[in-house]
């Protein structure tokens, strides 16, 4: 928090992951997996580390409170058109919203967002890795980033 203080605290530099909790680890990687293209980088019966590139999401067995309504978590896609479809696909009811949120089969809720018009940025080379450096942020998007002295 920037409050003028001159107390030394440790900068957020972002997000490194999420841990879900799930009823189920194999059905959990089968549910993201309709719609999502990610990496398993390792499984358990109790756990599981799915990756999107240099982020990744932990799948964690035991949840046990009920249905997430205003707490969520953000995916961001390459085509949220194409995610769109597919949830609808199969027969997601999406949450009574003006973004494309839903619940998961244990009440986690999921907001998708298109990559190219938020200011969440990936580095070229990891945009490269992962086979997306065609994507380009919107101009919005740049605009919202120059503000901050983000982008030229």
């Amino acid at each position: 928090m920037t409050d003028g203080k001159s107390e030394l605290r440790a900068r957020a530099v972002g997000i490194n992951h999420v841990a879900l909790e799930v009823g189920n680890i194999d059905e959990a990687l089968e549910f993201y997996g309709r719609f999502l293209d990610f990496e398993i980088a390792s499984k358990s019966k109790t756990i599981a580390f799915i990756y999107f590139g240099d982020q990744f999401i932990n799948f964690s067995l035991g949840r046990n409170q009920g249905p997430d309504e205003g707490r969520h978590f953000g995916i961001a896609v390459d085509d949220k058109d194409l995610a769109r479809q597919t949830l609808q696909d199969m027969g997601i009811t999406f949450v009574d919203s003006r973004f494309l949120d839903f619940l998961d089969p244990w009440g986690n809720r999921v907001e998708i967002t298109t990559y190219t018009k938020i200011q969440f940025s990936k580095a070229d080379h990891v945009l490269k890795g992962m086979g997306l450096s065609h994507l380009t942020k919107t101009e919005d998007a740049v605009a919202e980033l120059r503000k901050k002295n983000m982008a030229p």
